[in-house]
């Protein structure tokens, strides 16, 4: 029997612990450990080793791809390879912020959980994917181009209403500069502002994204004490990433899941097959594969024909190939989806991805529909190995949630608290009133379908997911 909610209902956080628990039985031993456990946990992967040449591959690409971001961001070529062989040595990465400053709590406190794990492990490098094909402002003053100091909105980039609700941050339509300004268009309006704005790089950006990742390795390297080094990846790496495995005409993503098509469109058909029943809203259908970029803003794209088609008045076709498709990207006339992201930085190349309350959902459901199109192509040898991996995708963002957490005056402060005081928090200590699960309908729903013995660890979509 389906136990159903009414609409706008949600649930607690006992259930939400008693859900998760029920889908990845390895938390439960964590609940009531210090968060150190479940941070060395989170990063304990065995050294990457495949017998499988699509994996192989992959992996081989993904390097060059770290390799390729660490100079961008101003490493030597020393310290770029070094980065990518610790991706082999520990395939493991942070995926759950999106695009944001460094100092926004969103993302400062998850940097905070992996800072933890990378300790235990002595690891050289973060490695983190943030998500970058977003728009400024993603709820009521909450996103990328909001940051909250002093009980005040800012405007990270003093944009006008008309730029930040539906232009991406990715979109090459600059120059930006940071300007924390107020409603009033004051710049740095309050003394902890000026401070920032002190800190952050004064230089124009051809993107906000760019602009980003500036700023954050800035206050990474000067206000956080910490010898590891980070790296980040946003959606232009992954385009070239796509591109590289595209161009190779001997890789499974050129041969097998772009020039025949059939494992696309399998791929696709099962994705609106997940779109009815207790899986629904999870993964959806909002472009297929691929997003267009077109004058600042991300359009959906549709495989027709054998071709990726924007809808009118757009006039935007590519036909699907993939030279033409690996050209749009390297043009950034178009980036991946979150699926195709996941599949050439994770599934793939067998790494483990850490993320937020919805991706432990999403993530096995994407392997899922990763696992209909390897079947649909015939590749048993990579079916096999993703069936066979060990946990690979976890909770791994908004785990630390200090009440009252204030990420400036961690950074600028006198007295900031120690590492070592969130170690040593309890896990349900920890994740705080789990909010961003118990305010999500889609949650209180799925709760709803695993205390009614719908959807539980058991399901045949979880069991291809490799959890």
């Amino acid at each position: 029997m389906t136990v159903m909610r009414k609409t706008g209902e949600h649930c607690s956080a006992a259930d939400v612990r008693r859900a998760l628990s029920a889908l990845m039985p390895h938390l439960t031993s964590y609940w009531e450990r210090p968060l150190r456990h479940y941070a060395s946990f989170a990063h304990d992967v065995e050294k990457f080793h495949s017998k499988c040449c699509v994996r192989r591959h992959a992996m081989e690409l993904l390097r060059g791809c770290i390799e390729r971001a660490a100079r961008r961001s101003g490493y030597k070529p020393q310290e770029a390879r070094s980065a990518s062989l610790q991706l082999v040595a520990s395939p493991v990465l942070q995926t759950g912020p999106h695009c944001l400053l460094l100092i926004e709590p969103d993302a400062f406190y998850t940097h905070l959980f992996s800072l933890l794990g990378l300790n235990v492990h002595n690891r050289e490098w973060y490695i983190t994917y943030h998500a970058s094909t977003v728009s400024f402002a993603e709820k009521a003053k909450k996103g990328p181009g909001w940051l909250w100091l002093e009980d005040e909105a800012l405007n990270v980039f003093g944009l006008p209403r008309s730029r930040m609700d539906s232009f991406s941050i990715c979109a090459l339509n600059g120059p930006y500069r940071f300007a924390l300004s107020n409603a009033k268009g004051d710049p740095a309006p309050n003394a902890t502002a000026a401070g920032l704005l002190g800190e952050l790089p004064s230089e124009e950006f051809a993107s906000a994204a760019d602009a980003i990742r500036a700023a954050n390795q800035t206050l990474w390297h000067g206000k956080l004490p910490s010898p590891i080094k980070l790296l980040q990846l946003d959606d232009f790496d992954i385009a070239d990433l796509v591109a590289d495995h595209l161009d190779d005409a001997g890789s499974w993503m050129s041969a097998g899941f772009i020039e025949d098509g059939k494992a696309a469109e399998s791929i696709l058909h099962a994705m609106d097959r997940l779109n009815v029943g207790p899986w629904q809203g999870w993964v959806r259908r909002t472009t297929d594969l691929f997003w267009r970029m077109e004058k600042g803003r991300i359009v959906p794209l549709r495989l027709q024909d054998n071709a990726l088609r924007a809808a009118a008045p757009s006039s935007f076709k590519v036909m699907f190939r993939p030279n033409s498709i690996a050209a749009a990207l390297r043009q950034r006339a178009i980036v991946p989806s979150l699926y195709t992201v996941f599949l050439v930085t994770s599934i793939l190349p067998g790494v483990r991805a850490l993320g937020g309350c919805r991706q432990t959902i999403y993530y096995p459901l994407m392997r899922h529909l990763t696992a209909v199109g390897l079947e649909q192509s015939g590749n048993f040898d990579l079916l096999t190995e993703l069936r066979g991996d060990d946990r690979p995708g976890l909770w791994g963002h908004r785990i630390l949630k200090p009440a009252g957490g204030y990420p400036f005056q961690e950074l600028f402060g006198d007295a900031p608290r120690p590492l070592s005081e969130y170690a040593e928090m309890h896990l349900v200590q920890s994740s705080g009133d789990l909010g961003s699960f118990t305010r999500d309908p889609i949650w209180a729903e799925l709760w709803a379908h695993i205390a009614g013995g719908v959807a539980t660890s058991g399901s045949v979509e979880w069991q291809l997911s490799g959890f």
